[in-house]
């Protein structure tokens, strides 16, 4: 030992040799248990996927030889080199032994967690491995001599020049296997919870989100709302909506919006179902598009935070004493419906028996079941919103029963980028004949109630998806770019006759508007607010989608 470190100040180095060595370090032994995780998903059983497999460390290794190389002086990357593999070395030892995975959730059980519970877990095979992977890669770091330079004109254009080769060649890669990083992450969206040092960078500014946001107050909406009595004859019938929250869904694909292959055959036979043909969501991916839908911010200004501190539609109705309850056959309602009656149908159905459902999930008719039993016993105005699977991908050929494989060949994996675009674009096309299927199963039940309630139903999805189209998959891209694949969505509505006269609704008029008008999620907080004659200062007239219909001539 003594020899090493002898040898360690008597040949100095180049900063750069040094930050290569780390990052070379970070990028692979650091990270095994990454690619552990990584090669139990991923076969390497072809030469596409073996050089998809190899671009992963190069990836990484151009990552931390690019933050190091900016920090310029040697202290700071001795600091912050150390830290990475200090730090990366404990998290290795806890993801290869225990399998578990760094989040924000992860790091607040263990902030949360007294040293009596954690000591047990300090062991000796622990601190060798420390020892051994962090701590002596540490002291040769420390204590490495580097060549002193002279920072001048010259230095700076070459240290420029090196960083943009290494923003290149990752901007390469990326070109080269977007496709199968892509899909390969959404079949497998967890595995970054692997990858060293992204994971506990992300936790750690997770977790301080989350402290600020905590102590945030929370803010009510709607407090000066007041109901206005439409018809005083209707009192006693009362008004239900259902709000059906689409997954996945883009509007290109509706045979109601001028498809060429019949994917919505029930509602095409229909004459009162009204298509909004021209409407865009909030978001790209689900996480950032319902809590926005459901706010009284439209896109423009919407603030993710905020709306997580504060009320929305749903809270407006509840606290006007109308009942609103969430049924979800999905991953949730990213928090809108924390504060009403909500009930996992997935949940209550997988463990009943019931033929629809398989694999660990239930198909979207149990949704349909489950509203059948709620609207035996409504005994005040309503909104129950269904939130389904509908066509969450990749795994497209799971979302409908073998009855509704319509159109032929399909795309039965989940590894989407192998399918040719036909099979793939079929297998998407069921997805909506199941969701034409599930909609019109929804009217059917609203109508057969019709002596009871006051009835109506919406379809709004979340957000669209990408086929391969230009290369893309799936989606989350980046709003400003994104495809319109991916943003432009069905928007599609039935109202009963009793509804539209009790609320002076000219359907023919909305007819007439539904093919050009360009509506948004902007439009469904406005729109459920007119519909249950709420008045209130968050109301905004030209954002509700039926206003300019009422009390209109056609």
């Amino acid at each position: 030992m003594k020899r090493i470190i002898q040898m360690l100040l008597s040949r100095p180095i180049s900063l750069r040799t040094l930050i290569v060595s780390v990052a070379v370090y970070q990028a692979t032994i650091l990270n095994i248990s990454f690619y552990k995780q990584v090669l139990i998903k991923l076969s390497l059983d072809s030469f596409e996927n073996i050089a998809f497999f190899v671009s992963m460390p190069v990836v990484v290794f151009c990552t931390i030889f690019i933050l190091l190389t900016l920090l310029l002086n040697q202290w700071l990357v001795k600091i912050v080199a150390s830290s990475l593999v200090i730090i990366g070395s404990a998290l290795s030892y806890f993801m290869l032994k225990f399998g578990i995975m760094i989040d924000r959730s992860m790091l607040q059980n263990t902030l949360e967690t007294s040293f009596t519970e954690s000591a047990p877990m300090i062991t000796f095979e622990l601190i060798n491995c420390i020892l051994l992977l962090g701590v002596l890669p540490c002291v040769v770091i420390i204590l490495v001599k580097i060549k002193p330079r002279t920072i001048g004109l010259y230095f700076l254009f070459k240290h420029v020049m090196i960083v943009l080769l290494a923003l290149l060649l990752v901007g390469l890669i990326a070109l080269i296997f977007y496709k199968n990083y892509a899909t390969f992450m959404r079949n497998n969206s967890k595995i970054i919870k692997y990858l060293l040092p992204s994971n506990y960078i992300g936790a750690l500014y997770g977790q301080y989100q989350f402290e600020q946001n905590k102590h945030r107050p929370f803010l009510t909406i709607g407090d000066d709302a007041h109901r206005q009595v439409v018809d005083s004859d209707s009192k006693s019938i009362k008004t239900v909506v259902v709000l059906i929250v689409g997954e996945t869904a883009r509007s290109e694909n509706f045979a109601l919006n001028g498809y060429g292959k019949n994917t919505t055959p029930l509602l095409n036979k229909r004459d009162d179902v009204i298509s909004f043909q021209n409407t865009t969501s909030c978001g790209t991916y689900t996480a950032f598009s319902i809590p926005c839908m459901f706010s009284n911010m439209e896109r423009k200004n919407y603030d993710e935070a905020s709306a997580l501190r504060q009320e929305n539609i749903l809270d407006i109705l509840n606290k006007q004493g109308i009942n609103v309850i969430w049924l979800d056959n999905n991953t949730g309602c990213k928090g809108v419906c924390n504060r009403i009656e909500n009930e996992n149908i997935t949940k209550k159905y997988i463990n009943s028996g019931s033929k629809l459902c398989q694999d660990g999930g239930c198909y979207d008719e149990v949704l349909v079941k489950e509203l059948a039993i709620k609207l035996q016993h409504l005994d005040k105005d309503s909104l129950i919103v269904l939130h389904p699977l509908g066509s969450h991908g990749p795994n497209y050929y799971q979302r409908y029963p073998e009855q509704f494989r319509t159109f032929t060949p399909t795309c039965d994996t989940n590894q989407i980028t192998n399918c040719d675009s036909g099979s793939l674009v079929n297998t998407y096309d069921n997805t909506i004949v199941y969701t034409d299927y599930i909609i019109n199963q929804t009217i059917e039940l609203l109508q057969s109630k019709q002596n009871n309630y006051n009835t109506m139903l919406i379809y709004l999805s979340d957000h669209g998806e990408s086929l391969g189209e230009n290369g893309l998959y799936l989606h989350s891209f980046p709003y400003s770019i994104a495809p319109a694949q991916q943003t432009k969505i069905p928007f599609i509505l039935w109202i009963s006759q009793h509804l539209a006269k009790l609320n002076r609704i000219n359907t023919a008029c909305i007819k007439n508007h539904a093919k050009q008008d360009l509506l948004s999620h902007d439009n469904l907080f406005h729109l459920l607010l007119g519909i249950f004659a709420i008045q209130t200062k968050e109301y905004n007239q030209s954002l509700d989608s039926l206003n300019y219909c009422k009390n209109a001539r056609g």
